[in-house]
């Protein structure tokens, strides 16, 4: 064998071999290198899509929650403001009620130092009468006596 016709058949075999390879064995490969690196931007880009949806969520999330907080806010404050409404209204009506139980007491002081006085008058005018009957001794008749009593009670 000559090396030249040797080396002319395994090149030829080699070729035949590399036109195989590339018509039937590369083709498969290429196609599933491409869709296997086509999966893995797909990923990426899921992934990086994910976390813009994280992202937005938890902005979401933070503005929801302020937005409860103020709405807490507002609310203890409204009760807060209802309470004191709740304590005013209280205070006003204790003062009203203790005013009203302060005047019915003056009138009711009022109509029983009224009623003392009438009592002293009748009293001092009785006894006025008697002191009289004892300085002039004498007995007065029943209507002058009332008639006296009657008059000493209104000067008095």
């Amino acid at each position: 064998m000559n090396i030249n016709a040797t080396l002319i058949g395994q090149s030829i075999a080699f070729l035949f071999f590399v036109w195989f390879c590339m018509k039937y064995v590369w083709p498969p490969l290429t196609g599933m290198l491409d869709e296997r690196q086509q999966k893995i931007a797909d990923g990426l880009a899921a992934a990086d899509k994910a976390e813009k949806d994280l992202a937005s969520a938890n902005k979401q999330v933070a503005e929801l929650l302020k937005e409860a907080r103020a709405e807490a806010r507002g609310i203890i404050e409204q009760a807060n403001r209802r309470a004191g409404q709740i304590v005013e209204e209280s205070k006003t009506q204790a003062r009203e009620e203790g005013d009203r139980l302060k005047a019915a007491a003056m009138a009711e002081i009022t109509q029983e130092t009224n009623r003392a006085r009438e009592a002293l008058r009748a009293q001092v005018a009785t006894l006025a009468v008697a002191g009289a009957e004892r300085i002039l001794g004498e007995h007065l008749d029943e209507a002058a006596n009332s008639r006296l009593i009657d008059d000493l009670a209104a000067e008095l």
